[in-house]
């Protein structure tokens, strides 16, 4: 099978963890543990999330000089690299010595006429206490927005448009090399008055972006790790239920936390709906039984009612 899986943030570094290369390199290798073993079975894809990195990226950044302060698009490509560098690294410590890996640096076309760009909603960066954050936003000119109980940077997420650079992922993975692509959501880029490629100021959802490179890549299975084991129904309640398959129709019927599960939940129906194939959602550690249909979510254009795990 071909499959793709996106990474969450927390593949590669924790909620309140120190943003040091030691740090995410160890969250790293706990994801190269799980992902070796589908590598050696199936064609793999990984792309994964870059809002810590690419907001610490920001922050040395603007320790410099401020009108030298190198812009987003900028960042994502250097957090592409970064990261990529780790996993196939991570991967390669695991894997046959002959398996060839590649990082693809990822341009993806959005809209500059996106209302995403009016609306900044996109986290990056480290948490702060509110009072650091007005103040790092006065200073800065950031837009800020809680999250939690805390508070962090947010920019424009646009929707994503076309993935530049498919063909030569397609051919790498025609001659079995493992790609690690679409990092951060791609480079955000468009089409100025001129038809010239420029980036923007923007971080492009990673769900988003890897359900469509799942659907430009004809993938047989779409998977989003994240730090839940399942999509879940009144999450944090008494009454939370955790769903084991579901149609797009009925994932309708229920409400998820836009911050959180409601893209992942949204991506999943979107890639179900547009290919008659499954996406699935779960624990990076659930991998194999995710792959295997038995744990996680599987989100499937072929099925009417919702299957929930046992309790």
């Amino acid at each position: 099978m071909r499959i793709v899986v996106a990474l969450g943030g927390n593949a590669l570094l924790r909620r309140g963890e120190a943003l040091t290369a030691e740090n995410q390199r160890a969250n790293v290798r706990i994801a190269a543990q799980a992902l070796a073993p589908i590598a050696r079975e199936h064609q793999l894809v990984v792309s994964h999330g870059n809002g810590p990195q690419v907001g610490l990226l920001a922050l040395q950044g603007a320790a410099y000089k401020p009108d030298e302060t190198y812009p987003l698009d900028v960042l994502g490509a250097e957090t592409e690299g970064m990261i990529g560098y780790m996993i196939e690294q991570e991967m390669g410590n695991l894997l046959p010595v002959e398996t060839p890996f590649a990082t693809i640096l990822t341009m993806i076309e959005v809209d500059p006429d996106d209302p995403a760009f009016g609306d900044p909603t996109k986290f990056i960066g480290p948490v702060y206490e509110e009072s650091e954050a007005r103040r790092l936003a006065a200073e800065k000119a950031w837009s800020i927005k809680p999250d939690g109980d805390t508070w962090r940077r947010v920019v424009p997420s646009p929707r994503p448009k076309r993935i530049f650079e498919i063909r030569p992922i397609t051919w790498l993975l025609d001659r079995g090399t493992v790609v690690i692509c679409a990092g951060g959501g791609g480079i955000p880029t468009v089409y100025d008055a001129q038809r010239k490629l420029r980036g923007v100021e923007a971080v492009i959802d990673k769900d988003f972006a890897s359900e469509l490179l799942a659907r430009e890549l004809d993938a047989d299975l779409f998977v989003m790790a994240t730090d839940a084991d399942a999509v879940y129904v009144n999450w944090g309640k008494p009454e939370a239920r955790a769903i084991k398959r579901a149609g797009p129709e009925s994932l309708g019927a229920y409400n998820f936390p836009a911050g959180s599960m409601g893209p992942k939940v949204e991506a999943a129906c979107h890639f179900a709906e547009s290919t008659g194939k499954a996406a699935a959602i779960g624990a990076l550690a659930d991998l194999p039984g995710i792959v295997a249909g038995t744990a996680g979510t599987t989100v499937s254009s072929d099925t009417t009612e919702t299957v929930w795990h046992a309790p």
